[in-house]
């Protein structure tokens, strides 16, 4: 690393610096004597405007900066299940050893530790020959994870060299040669954080990613590969949605950035996953888990790093394989990052100040989301779900984030802060919300839970759209007014949303619910509505019908264990009963 250049002016995160011809785009540099990281964002002739992802403050004009002449990039390899990093992955356990609960501006410390041994066990043989992308061999990196260490994008050939023993992340597992030519491979690399990284061919998500709210896996889900923004007013439970999905989702593995989230929230993801069991194995969550944590007490430039840092490791997993969900909390202050650097860098402001470029920004960061097939022999199929929250001020869903983030993401979970003050959480707006992954899960939904899904789906939904035209006329000429048969939509369309839509995070069953028992719940609200319905036509008293016994074991449906779903025959046969 050379002194190249010369700081000529700072201003907040943004540093100018002369002497800077030859560099490059999103080049890494280091400021001033205390080497605080930055990136070049702008070029004229040799100036470069560094934004810096540490505090500037006390740095003036003719203090050094050093060029590296690479981009900025994550180290991958094992090491990365479990850890905690800042916005540019350095592990915040580290940087506590040396710097103590405050971090020191310039600490220069490796995303994967250096030291340690890591035990590698091949799957190719000496003589074999290899492909970009192709898993040489595992490390068990967590009792959850077997870490594939795959031959680097760009690199083929002939495998020379291959063993087995314990190594650290720098030292040589194998050589391949290709012509003249012999790489060594180890079990890290190094990936620019701008750079999606190469797969052989994106696939149109086709598989449900179940996240145990029922709102969400049976009115507006997600594909594995998909993309979706919750954007709310504060209050409103975005992040606690954001956890729970993070805790119970059915992705393999989890990747949660924390972009200039509160401190205290950030605490407690980081004291909670590590107690958290995952619900397949019983292990800690932790173990499957990644978290990039920059608070919003941290340097405001970070944010923009750490969105990147967070889904070029997510891409890394993907390409082993795995189902990827990566969780963004939230996409809103990563775009007051950018903001303030491009207000620093004086560019014409488009809507609300935000730079005029936001649209694209967003859609290059969604569009690394996907279902893929791998690079490798072996045509593995990996997925990347990317999961946004958006805190628009005050909760204006016409904020210029979350429309330009609509434009890119194809499902869309509105928070509403009128159910969020009448404790209905999560507070997902069903009149507003959509999925437009529905037709693409529709067969398998069919296949794997039940050939009447989709239709419960459609029914439930027409139950509480007509909801909302009675409720407006019931407020008006009084609910006496309106017929009997409105008034039975009205119960029901409040059994739906109370008894199904509803659900408490913090109760050990209710806080989960899988696609199974989420099918029987509503398919027993739907069986109470129609059967109810044949019974007022034939003058059944609407009073008797509402106050059925049944009804309150219809409310505590949500209460059966997974393990019990034939509880679910028992009410049904009673319901049925009940009109005997």
């Amino acid at each position: 690393m050379k002194q190249q250049a010369t700081v000529i002016k700072v201003s907040g995160p943004l540093v100018v610096a002369s002497g800077c011809r030859g560099t490059k785009m999103y080049d890494m540099v280091r400021v001033a004597d205390k080497k605080l990281i930055g990136e070049i964002i702008e070029l004229k002739n040799d100036l470069a405007y560094i934004q810096v992802y540490e505090e500037t403050s006390g740095i003036g004009p003719g203090e050094p900066v050093y060029l590296t002449n690479e981009p900025l990039s994550v180290e991958l390899g094992p090491g990365l299940m479990g850890s905690i990093y800042d916005g540019i992955q350095r592990p915040l356990n580290v940087i506590r050893e040396i710097s103590g609960d405050f971090i020191s501006r310039g600490v220069d410390v490796s995303g994967l530790d250096q030291n340690k041994k890591w035990h590698f066990i091949p799957e190719v043989k000496s003589g074999q020959k290899v492909v970009s992308g192709d898993i040489l061999g595992i490390v068990n990196e967590t009792a959850l994870i077997k870490h594939k260490i795959m031959v680097p994008p760009g690199i083929s050939g002939e495998v020379t060299e291959i063993k087995e023993g314990d190594f650290n992340v720098k030292e040589t597992i194998a050589r391949i040669k290709n012509n003249n030519e012999t790489n060594d491979v180890t079990m890290s690399s190094r990936w620019s954080v701008r750079k999606s990284r190469p797969v052989k061919e994106k696939l149109s998500p086709d598989e449900p990613l179940t996240t145990g709210q029922r709102v969400i896996d049976t009115f507006f889900p997600i594909a594995k590969g998909g993309a979706a923004c919750i954007p709310g007013p504060f209050g409103a439970g975005k992040t606690v949605t954001m956890h729970e999905i993070a805790k119970w989702s059915d992705a393999q593995i989890i990747v949660y950035v924390a972009c200039g989230e509160r401190g205290n929230e950030c605490a407690d993801l980081l004291l909670s996953f590590p107690e958290l069991k995952d619900p397949h194995t019983g292990r800690p969550l932790l173990e499957r888990t990644v978290i990039v944590a920059n608070t919003s007490n941290m340097p405001v430039a970070a944010r923009e790093a750490s969105i990147y840092t967070g889904i070029t490791i997510a891409e890394y997993f993907r390409d082993m394989g795995y189902s990827v969900a990566l969780m963004a909390d939230s996409t809103s202050r990563w775009a007051e990052a950018l903001r303030e650097i491009s207000g620093r860098l004086e560019e014409m402001p488009g809507e609300e100040g935000y730079p005029a470029y936001l649209s694209s920004r967003l859609a290059e960061f969604y569009e690394r989301a996907g279902k893929v097939i791998c690079l490798g022999a072996d045509s593995r199929q990996g997925a990347l779900s990317v999961m946004g929250a958006v805190s628009p001020p005050g909760g204006d869903l016409s904020d210029p984030v979350v429309q330009a983030t609509l434009r890119v993401v194809k499902v869309f979970w509105g928070l509403d802060d009128k159910l969020a003050n009448a404790r209905h959480f999560p507070a997902i707006n069903w009149l507003t919300s959509y999925s437009l992954y529905h037709d693409n899960l529709e067969e398998l939904l069919k296949n794997k839970i039940s050939a009447e899904f989709a239709d419960l789906r459609k029914q439930a939904m027409r139950l509480l759209e007509e909801e909302a035209s009675l409720s407006e006329i019931a407020r008006l000429v009084g609910i006496e007014s309106l017929s009997f048969s409105d008034r039975l939509i009205l119960e029901v369309a409040k059994s739906i949303r109370e008894d199904f839509l509803h659900q408490n995070a913090f109760h050990e069953i209710d806080t989960y619910t899988s696609l199974a028992k989420q099918c029987r719940m509503l398919k027993i609200i739907l069986e109470f509505y129609k059967l109810s319905k044949e019974k007022l036509k034939d003058g059944a008293d609407f009073d008797e019908i509402v106050k059925l016994a049944v009804r309150e074991k219809i409310s505590r449906l949500k209460y059966i264990e997974e393990n019990k779903l034939k509880d679910f025959d028992k009410v049904e046969e009673e319901l049925r009963g009940s009109y005997a």
